[in-house]
């Protein structure tokens, strides 16, 4: 998916809320729910601000640390196991087409799988879309823009530290 389909996908592209249940947990074990297997494929960026200073650089190393960290957030917390899936040689990117991220997902055995990236509409401004769709069905079972102010490291911690939590209410508690 090139850019401008991928500006989109983030702007345009999945508005409306879904809510659908995710299947049923399997159970651990010690008798709680098995993490929920989640693929986390790198998220997409989008910068539309027009600012004259080229920015490129910052933005790859913040998508980077943003997709990173969520991965991380989101395991640490124990409902959620990271699996990655392989688009060919390497591991997929939000960038490739939604119906082949989740036959990938599928295939490395996730139950869901998170499309997504950031937005930066002006110098202000950022949108961050996520959507996490249940790999058997195909459907959406969060769909969520959420925004953010400003464009700095602490800004974009705080937006993936919000999104983790609201990732995390798609699976069960341990």
């Amino acid at each position: 998916m090139g850019a401008s389909n991928a500006g989109r996908l983030l702007v345009t592209g999945l508005l409306c809320s879904v809510a659908f249940g995710v299947a049923s947990p399997t159970v651990a074990a010690g008798g709680g729910p098995s993490p929920v297997a989640i693929a986390v494929p790198d998220l997409v960026y989008v910068d539309t601000s027009g600012e004259p200073r080229d920015q490129t650089q910052e933005h790859a190393a913040r998508i980077r640390r943003f997709s990173d960290a969520l991965r991380g957030d989101l395991e640490r917390n124990g409902k959620f196991r990271i699996v990655t899936p392989q688009c060919g040689a390497a591991p997929c990117a939000a960038s490739a087409e939604p119906s082949e991220l989740v036959a990938r997902a599928r295939e490395a055995g996730a139950k869901l799988v998170l499309i997504g990236g950031v937005h930066k509409q002006s110098t202000l401004i950022q949108w961050a879309k996520l959507q996490a769709v249940d790999v058997e069905s195909g459907r959406p079972v969060l769909d969520k823009l959420l925004t953010f102010r400003g464009d700095t490291d602490e800004a974009w911690e705080r937006a993936e530290t919000f999104a983790a939590r609201e990732l995390a209410g798609l699976a069960p508690s341990p």
